[in-house]
């Protein structure tokens, strides 16, 4: 066990650091303190001893240089069980320092800031605070190391309950979480820095940043270890962003059920992102990844019952998201079908009883995000990435909206207004699906899905077989493409399913002949000019 004797603490954020002080001193630990910290400590009657009288040795530089010292290094990197580092500590007057309570400046907080100049972001690089992390957490037996005020409650309770003293499992603990702060930290610094373009903000008020730096550098906490991955053969583990975006997949509260496995936690977040971009009342189903299921309804249960029409067969074992609370009708509709996992923003009392009969349905709730003004407010990524070997590629995120006024009519026939709101909501669900993506669409429902295959027209057709497997008419239906027809056999396809309206990107050598297909079949066609591959 390391015996706590004296402590030094230096804290840029100085929440709960005078009661955790105060206990301290209070079991007879010895505080030593920079500037700012011990002038607090002062000012609350917290007995101190400022670095610069322990060390003889002056702040300076406006701060930059206070702590490295080798009676402060010394003292914390000395081994208690190495002889000679013990003599050597005597013969410089060098006394151990068993406790370092570090928490950084907040460089993360300061370039977060629009307003942020080069010149507050270097002032922001903490020098002395990570290299007393590292020697103190190099040193765990020794020595304990504190970095977030999180862990002043359970470090305090247990150096009361032994009169001072700390576990080496306590300590382990500790240098294991002050490693990582660390490499969070200069991960940020990294990020941010070899993100400027430095010729370009020479003019500018602010650095001038890419979306891309010349070296990335991500952290994610892990979560919890997965039974296997996409296959028993597989090991896997769940991570999350280090600062998650509000209401995202990762902030779910399991209410019930099984442990989620990873095919549930990445069909969940893909019924979950999709769900979450409709305004109204929205029901998504995904199987294997892709929407087999969407629809809008006047309350939850009319929109399930919509989604599930159009193709009851894939929903089996799938994934029920919704973006309304959950209520006791749906929740009898839905609990008559085999579900994996399902998502809400919330549920009502009755809705969870019902689903206590069926212990194994993995229950989420997920609180939707606030709407913002940005993707993370929105509870998006900003980025998407994609491991390939020994590399990754990394772009924005596809987070394109588009409004009616987006639309280009390309066709002879114009669309009626009911018909232009289908073809937004058809749309919207065709960027969820992988590519090559065909939606049939009427009613605000989806009525058949074709997805990832390596040709339009084969996504097309099983689109058209799949509407009518549920028994669905396809007459007078929308149709959304998430890229161009590349050749006019898709439309011909559609036409003679019942299709009366298409939208899609444009953009193929062939648009004149596609439009005149469906001109030639009597559709209305509306190009939007973005694509939505998802691969």
């Amino acid at each position: 066990m390391a015996t706590i004797k004296r402590a030094l603490i230096s804290v840029s954020d100085k929440t709960g650091i005078i009661d955790f002080a105060k206990n301290l001193s209070g079991l007879g630990i010895e505080i030593l303190s920079t500037g700012g910290t011990a002038k607090l400590f002062r000012d609350n009657n917290i007995p101190v001893i400022e670095v610069s009288d322990y060390t003889g040795f002056p702040e300076m530089l406006d701060g930059r240089v206070k702590t490295l010292h080798p009676k402060v290094h010394g003292g914390i990197l000395g081994r208690r069980d190495v002889p000679e580092h013990v003599s050597a500590m005597q013969a410089q007057g060098i006394p151990n320092i068993d406790m370092v309570v570090v928490n950084l400046y907040p460089f993360e907080a300061t370039v977060a800031n629009p307003d942020c100049t080069l010149e507050d972001a270097i002032e922001n690089i903490d020098i002395g605070g990570p290299a007393m992390v590292r020697s103190a957490a190099k040193n765990w037996k020794d020595v304990a190391v504190l970095t977030d005020a999180s862990q002043y409650a359970n470090v305090l309770k247990e150096l009361q309950s032994t009169g001072g003293a700390l576990t080496e499992a306590t300590t382990f603990t500790l240098s294991v979480a002050a490693f990582n702060r660390v490499s969070q930290y200069d991960a940020a610094i990294s990020n941010y820095l070899s993100a400027i373009d430095y010729s370009a903000s020479i003019s500018a008020s602010q650095p001038v940043l890419s979306a891309f730096p010349a070296q990335s550098n991500t952290n994610f906490i892990k979560v919890q270890d997965l039974r296997y991955g996409e296959n028993p053969h597989q090991s896997a583990a769940f991570y999350r962003d280090l600062n998650p975006a509000p209401g995202s997949l990762v902030t779910a509260q399991q209410l019930q059920g099984k442990e989620l496995s990873y095919n549930n936690i990445a069909d969940a977040d893909a019924a979950w992102e999709a769900v979450k971009s409709f305004d109204s009342t929205t029901c998504v189903i995904v199987k294997h990844a892709n929407p087999c299921g969407v629809a809008l309804g006047k309350d939850a249960l009319e929109a399930y019952s919509k989604a599930f029409q159009t193709d009851p067969t894939s929903a089996f074992g799938g994934i029920i998201a919704f973006n309304t609370t959950l209520d006791k009708a749906a929740a009898e509709a839905v609990s008559k079908q085999f579900v994996e996992v399902l998502i809400a923003p919330d549920y009502t009392a009755e809705a969870l009883e019902i689903f206590k009969a069926k212990a194994n349905v993995r229950v989420l709730k997920i609180a939707l995000p606030k709407g913002g003004a940005t993707p993370w407010e929105q509870g998006r990524n900003s980025h998407d990435t994609k491991r390939i070997g020994s590399g990754l590629l990394i772009q924005t995120a596809d987070n394109h909206e588009i409004s009616e006024n987006d639309l280009k009519i390309v066709s002879k026939k114009q669309p009626t207004p009911e018909q232009l709101q289908d073809m937004l909501f058809a749309w919207r669900v065709a960027k969820y699906v992988k590519s090559n993506a065909i939606v049939f669409c009427g009613n605000s429902m989806t009525l058949g899905v074709g997805a990832g295959q390596m040709s339009r027209v084969d996504s097309t057709k099983i689109a058209v077989i799949k509407a009518q497997n549920a028994g669905l008419t396809l007459k007078n239906s929308v149709v959304a493409s998430d890229a161009f027809f590349p050749f006019r056999d898709g439309i011909d396809v559609l036409a003679e399913a019942g299709a009366a309206c298409v939208i899609h990107p444009g953009g193929s050598m062939r648009d004149e002949e596609v439009i005149a297909a469906a001109d030639e079949h009597g559709l209305v066609m509306v190009v939007t000019g973005v694509r939505h591959f998802r691969h």
